[in-house]
């Protein structure tokens, strides 16, 4: 797997709401479209989200398990049965179960989904992933909009009016790896609620892990 990648991508962005803001601890690598020079636009969403999320377990966690490439994944939803054998080297998407059933089966760490019917009620899910920053602090999956594609939360703005979710988008393509270069160009930034599909259904995957490291305690 590349080691090139941008580390903790959403940083710099904390300043832009420091007050009443929980954030993911610890450290992690962006993955995205074409990052390791296999060709996944317009179906990988799903798989490089795992993938920076396992890059999160990966470091914190004191493991030795390595983020697995998008073939492995793919191996392994098969193995657990979840998937045919017709499904390893397709361009099939994955959602929040199934990076659910990956990061069970790699680091033995246990996930939570959270279901939102609609769009207008994800202000639903803000104590849940304010718990879940506090408590955790492990970057969250969110998928299942209207072209389903997937996305990673890095933080939680609570506000009275409306809150913010602090979105890493795996759907850049380009070699320009700066923090500064993807947040101008709003690969990372902070997303309203009220921007989010009104009329779509959301999948949350939030794994239940917590740093090791005491620096990132």
């Amino acid at each position: 797997m590349p080691s090139d990648l941008v580390m903790n991508v959403h940083e710099g962005q904390i300043e832009n709401k420091s007050k009443n803001s929980y954030f993911v601890k610890g450290n992690y690598e962006y993955y995205h479209y074409l990052c390791d020079d296999f060709d996944d636009r317009g179906w990988g969403c799903g798989y490089r989200t795992l993938q920076t999320i396992c890059s999160w377990l990966t470091h914190n966690l004191q493991t030795n398990v390595k983020v697995p490439s998008i073939k492995q994944i793919q191996d392994i939803l098969v193995c657990l049965e979840d998937k045919p054998k017709s499904f390893v080297n397709s361009r099939q998407w994955i959602g929040s179960f199934e990076v659910c059933l990956v990061i069970d089966q790699l680091y033995n760490v246990p996930c939570k989904i959270i279901h939102v019917n609609k769009g207008d009620n994800l202000e639903t899910i803000v104590e849940s992933l304010k718990h879940h920053f506090v408590n955790f602090g492990c970057p969250v999956m969110m998928g299942g909009d209207v072209d389903c594609s997937s996305k990673g939360i890095m933080g939680l703005h609570i506000d009275d009016k409306e809150s913010s979710l602090l979105i890493v988008d795996p759907h850049y393509v380009g070699k320009e790896e700066t923090r500064e270069f993807l947040q101008n160009k709003g690969w990372v930034k902070w997303q309203p609620l009220g921007e989010f599909l009104s009329s779509s259904f959301y999948n949350l995957c939030l794994p239940q892990a917590k740093a090791i490291c005491k620096l990132n305690q």
